[in-house]
């Protein structure tokens, strides 16, 4: 894959649709080739592996924005930076994951409350989200 590419083959060599392409170029992520008069833009073949990247790092959990600092990072060879931000992501995800676990605690307990309930009562389910306290779960997850 020496040959230039049109956007088309970029976004099949790189596994994504030419929106993405362009919406990256918008973002600053990748270069938008000039236009040769009354010819196709063509772009290094090599820019595929980063389009890859940038769907790696996304993949990852990283924003767009957080994507673009590795970039730069990787063309500094900031290996402490970049791992500084891997490890704010992790913490990040860490939290994240606690805060499902508490979620998962809270519905699984309200869906055994429903299945031991009477058929008369109403819902645990709709009463514990009609109440008018924060109830079990004060400032977790569904406030980030």
């Amino acid at each position: 894959m020496g040959a230039d590419l049109t956007i088309g083959k970029l976004a099949d060599a790189a596994g994504v649709n030419i929106e993405t392409i362009r919406y990256y170029q918008r973002r600053g992520l990748l270069d938008e080739p000039t236009k040769p008069l009354g010819g196709h833009r063509r772009y290094p073949a090599g820019e595929a592996k980063r389009v890859r990247f940038i769907k790696r790092a996304q993949a990852l959990g990283f924003t767009l924005d957080e994507v673009g600092m590795l970039l730069t990072l990787d063309s500094a060879c900031a290996c402490g930076e970049t791992r500084a931000l891997a490890l704010r992501k992790l913490s990040l995800i860490e939290r994240k994951i606690a805060d499902l676990a508490v979620m998962q605690q809270a519905l699984g307990s309200l869906v055994q409350q429903c299945d031991a309930g009477d058929s008369h009562a109403s819902c645990p389910i709709i009463e514990m989200l009609e109440r008018d306290d924060e109830g079990p779960h004060q400032h977790g997850a569904a406030d980030s």
